[in-house]
């Protein structure tokens, strides 16, 4: 683990977990693996060693089924995915939600019904002002 990184700032691979079982709900190693298999190669041990340090440090729950042992996300997928945002905000746009808004548009054109949500979002935004 990084030094600069808190307990509960999830890696890439960790991220790559988590959305599966906020996804799917629980599920056993193995079940990940095969999810995660299917996108890049990925060594089981590897995706059991990964979770396994998930779960000591708070991100994922496990309990016993059977034999086999299955992981359950221990953190809340909102309070995460702010959690990234913010620390990506600041250090990629000093902070600036416009910039980071008008960048993300200005890549990747959203479609008619995507702007028209976008105004709803913005005008509810400036009625609670």
């Amino acid at each position: 683990m990084k030094s600069n990184q808190s307990s509960n700032s999830p890696t890439a691979s960790e991220l790559a977990i988590l959305n599966l079982l906020w996804t799917h709900g629980p599920l056993s190693v193995k079940d990940v693996h095969e999810a995660l298999d299917q996108d890049k190669p990925v060594v089981y041990t590897t995706v059991l060693k990964t979770m396994q340090v998930m779960m000591e440090r708070g991100m994922l729950g496990r309990y016993s089924e059977g034999r086999k042992h299955i992981y359950q996300a221990a953190i809340a997928q909102k309070d995460t995915q702010d959690k990234l945002l913010d620390t990506f905000l600041d250090k990629t746009f000093g902070g600036s939600a416009k910039n980071l808004v008008m960048r993300a548009l200005g890549k990747h054109t959203p479609d008619a019904k995507e702007l028209e949500e976008l105004k709803a979002y913005i005008n509810s935004l400036e009625k609670k002002r």
